[in-house]
């Protein structure tokens, strides 16, 4: 059988030239992979290295089982990897919006589990109040969220753009009368906030649609059953934005937070990182 230390040190003289640079790499002295070398070779039986000064070269016997001592070490890392890996990386508890649930996400996390096949996923889209309260609780590990601007905690912090939006082919009567609102339950960020921005100038509202469903509250826009105000990914073709002119100015204020719970373990935070290359690209491609 081969020694694999003695493969090891064989290899770090044919790539490094030479005994003494050969020996940095492999923390041994330059008269201990000397020894290494003749005991290989004796296990062979013929020379593996052609001697000349300082440097060396493999022999024809030598340039054969560099290739197959190559092998044998990545096998053994290998080996070595998946038998110190606990059997069961355990499990995240990962909280999403929904816009960005449907928002490519779903691919981002779909790869990530295929890239860990002992961890397990558990995702759950929901409002951004719900997500919070849950983190809080500890019972989210990861969570994607928004809140107001400025808040102090995170991973990563990002600015949202966020729109009023009608029906692009049934739009809303908005010259006067009662505002009609499209939103999800009392509590939610967006809500208040398009609550807060029509009392400040002045105007009447009332709930014409009230969904905990995104999908929900996107169809019930392009239908026309009134206004709501939407993140960009949200904004589909059978919407359209509502402009300052209009009397609908962008709602500002507004940001998405990652943040993990205090005891998050290396897989959740390795997860984290994934989700905030995610939203820096999203904001690259909005800016």
């Amino acid at each position: 059988m081969l020694d694999l230390e003695l493969l090891r040190s064989f290899v770090s003289v044919v790539e490094a030239g030479g005994f003494t640079r050969a020996g940095e790499r492999v923390h041994r002295t330059q008269s201990t992979v000397s020894q290494q070398i003749k005991r290989l070779e004796e296990d062979i039986g013929q020379p593996l290295l052609h001697r000349n000064g300082k440097d060396v070269t493999p022999t024809e016997a030598g340039e054969k089982l560099l290739s197959y001592a190559r092998r044998l070490l990545s096998l053994a890392e290998e080996a070595r990897d998946v038998v110190a890996r606990p059997a069961e990386e355990g499990a995240i508890r990962l909280g999403i919006p929904e816009d960005f649930a449907a928002y490519r996400l779903a691919k981002l996390l779909a790869a990530f589990a295929r890239s860990h096949p002992t961890l397990r996923l558990d995702v759950r889209a929901d409002q951004s109040i719900c997500l919070k309260r849950d983190l809080d609780r500890g019972e989210l590990d990861l969570a994607l969220f928004k809140r107001v601007a400025g808040e102090k905690g995170g991973i990563a912090v990002w600015p949202e753009r966020v729109h009023w939006v009608t029906s692009k082919h049934h739009p809303c009567d908005i010259g006067s009368g009662s505002v009609p609102l499209i939103g999800f339950p009392a509590g939610c960020l967006y809500r208040a906030r398009a609550i807060h921005a029509l009392e400040s100038a002045g105007r009447s509202w009332h709930m014409a649609y009230t969904s905990s469903s995104l999908a929900g509250i996107q169809a019930a826009v392009a239908a026309g059953m009134g206004l709501s105000i939407m993140s960009e990914m949200a904004i589909q073709t059978d919407h359209r934005v509502l402009t300052g002119r209009e009397g609908f100015k962008p709602i500002e204020k507004t940001e998405v937070a990652l943040m993990a719970s205090p005891n998050a373990s290396p897989a959740t935070l390795r997860l984290a990182d994934r989700l905030a290359e995610f939203c820096d690209e999203v904001q690259a491609k909005a800016a």
